[in-house]
């Protein structure tokens, strides 16, 4: 068997792809990983020696590159998955698609004969009676309302608004109608959930069948740079503070804020560059910056984790037993926010923006006593073998009754 596992998405879209990968390969199958054209996911895939096929714009670039204009991005993101992805997808069996909306991945299957999965990090996206639409601002529900079904409805034509062109001339160019739904027509099939059951509890979908796996993990076995390792053993554990994916645009001076506030804590400060590009604010030895690095081995060594709440953040910080603050920006990050504060292993900050007055209140909450004894009672809980159940999945699939591969 061989796979194609295609996303285009930030760190946290692909990391679990290479888990996965991993895993088929375990398995006895084959992996073709289709992600942005981005030197850190280059060398990512090329530790683990996983064939690597690049796809779409360079989502960094764009995030911090200006305001781009939606529909011109996905009309072009669109024609990437009847481009490199299909090119890709010739001779594999399976076709695993995630990230942002993959309107072309399931008629690209359908062309050349594959199995289609739909994989969602969370479950923000796919329609329930119970959570809003991903882009839908603030409570789960507005005002009056006791079910969001409409709201799903303005989201399904949202979609179609965005994707429905695009998509409908590429299948015409196929000779394949056209599709009136874009949201629903990439819903339909295999849907696995990875997330992990405990940090992320998933409710009944509508007219759905979703299989949890648990969250894709790949082992890190990279050890820390030496000048991190002397800085953790010269005191006692720092407070990490790094926002991955996210530029902050809103907050300039979260660096300032983010020091000041773990140091008013009696803290060290560990800083994470990330897209935010945190740098040191003055030369205190209480203060460290770091690059990419292994989380795993790093957050068992902290005193809490200050972040912007993507799911792979939250797990691993939770599978290490580190108070978190959750600082969410967008899509899914409020309700990690929420879930991780419903379990008391941290605090969820109140908005994007955090002010030294906002930060430090939340940091009070996380580095309690209570906090962290919860924190190590949670990480026990966290399932490790969400990449190996989905193989598995993928391995047992029906197999389609043509190919055109």
């Amino acid at each position: 068997m061989r796979v194609l596992l295609a996303g285009w998405g930030s760190r946290g879209d692909v990391e679990p792809l290479i888990a996965l990968a991993v895993a088929v390969r375990a398995a006895g199958a084959e992996a073709v990983v289709c992600v942005r054209p981005d030197e850190e996911f280059e060398h990512r895939l090329a530790q683990f020696e996983v064939p690597f096929v690049p796809f779409g714009q360079s989502v960094r670039d764009l995030v911090t590159g200006g305001r781009a204009d939606p529909p011109t991005v996905a009309a072009a993101l669109v024609a990437e998955w009847f481009g490199p992805v299909a090119r890709a997808a010739e001779g594999c069996d399976v076709l695993v698609a995630t990230g942002l909306m993959p309107a072309g991945a399931r008629t690209v299957a359908e062309h050349l004969g594959l199995r289609y999965v739909l994989a969602a990090f969370h479950d923000i996206s796919l329609p329930s009676p119970h959570r809003a639409p991903s882009g839908w601002p603030g409570k789960p529900f507005p005002p009056g309302e006791t079910d969001n079904r409409v709201l799903w409805r303005i989201d399904a034509e949202n979609v179609q608004a965005m994707y429905g062109a695009p998509l409908n001339t590429h299948r015409a160019a196929l000779g394949l109608p056209p599709v009136d739904n874009v949201r629903d027509h990439v819903y339909t099939g295999t849907l696995l959930l990875a997330a992990d059951p405990v940090l992320w509890p998933a409710p009944e979908l509508t007219n759905l069948d979703v299989t949890q796996t648990g969250a894709w993990i790949v082992p890190d076995s990279r050890p820390l740079e030496a000048g991190l390792v002397a800085f953790l053993e010269a005191g006692e554990p720092p407070v990490y503070v790094g926002f991955g994916s996210m530029p902050m645009h809103t907050s300039r001076d979260i660096a300032q804020v983010a020091v000041d506030a773990v140091r008013a804590q009696g803290r060290r400060v560990l800083l994470s560059r990330g897209w935010a590009d945190l740098a040191q604010i003055d030369s205190g030895d209480d203060c460290f910056l770091v690059g990419e690095v292994n989380q795993q081995a790093l957050f068992g060594r902290v005193a809490a984790v200050v972040h912007h709440g993507g799911g792979g953040t939250t797990t691993t910080a939770a599978r290490a037993g580190a108070p978190q603050v959750v600082v969410p920006q967008i899509v899914d990050q409020p309700y990690w926010a929420r879930r991780v504060a419903e379990l008391g292993i941290g605090a969820a900050h109140d908005g994007p923006t955090p002010t030294f007055e906002s930060l430090s209140t939340a940091l009070k909450t996380a580095l309690a006593s209570e906090v962290r004894d919860r924190a190590a009672a949670v990480a026990a809980a966290v399932r490790t073998d969400g990449a190996a159940v989905a193989a598995k999945v993928l391995e047992q699939l029906p197999r389609p009754q043509t190919s055109k591969s």
